[in-house]
């Protein structure tokens, strides 16, 4: 691996990366999550018999919450102006349980993948709690970075399943 590490300075010590002398560029990054359930807690949390009530509602609006905050859970990560900040959770009967999405969008330095993963995980967090007292064998799995758009490194989509994953070194990085 050739590249040098954004995140050190030169006495290996870590750093918030210097963006200032890069364009605003409109940018945009996707993540995924699912979590996996009893079908019978997929089905209650369908019909709206949680017990904590609006299970999806909350979800949605924990991971919008969650994209906001991004830049004080994640050291050196940059406070970013969100434009726009969009959760979904469809339901998988096939898991059976849920897939969750959460699409960020900015007119910044830098990318909004972080504020994308940081949505989804807390959206899937919120889930849990809001069902574990249905089923205490709820699993959230598969987070990953669905695509970004923009930045000096371009864009990216996450290969399909069962596609070759390129290595590290083919990899952009921003």
């Amino acid at each position: 691996m050739s590249q040098s590490l954004t995140h050190l300075d030169a006495l290996g010590q870590a750093q918030m990366v210097d963006v200032s002398a890069k364009a605003q560029t409109l940018r945009q990054a996707t993540a995924v999550a699912q979590i996996r359930m009893a079908a019978e807690t997929l089905v209650a949390i369908q019909t709206g018999n949680a017990p904590k009530g609006d299970v999806l509602g909350t979800a949605r609006l924990a991971g919008i919450m969650a994209a906001k905050q991004t830049a004080s859970l994640i050291p050196l990560c940059h406070p970013l102006p969100l434009h726009h900040v969009e959760v979904t959770c469809e339901p998988d009967p096939a898991l059976p349980g849920y897939r969750l999405q959460a699409t960020t969008r900015t007119r910044a330095e830098t990318g909004v993948e972080m504020e994308a993963l940081t949505a989804v995980t807390v959206a899937a967090l919120t889930l849990y709690d809001m069902a574990k007292a249905l089923d205490r064998s709820l699993v959230i799995e598969q987070v990953y970075l669905q695509r970004k758009q923009g930045g000096q490194s371009g864009d990216y989509e996450r290969p399909a399943a069962g596609s070759q994953i390129p290595s590290s070194s083919e990899v952009p990085h921003d």
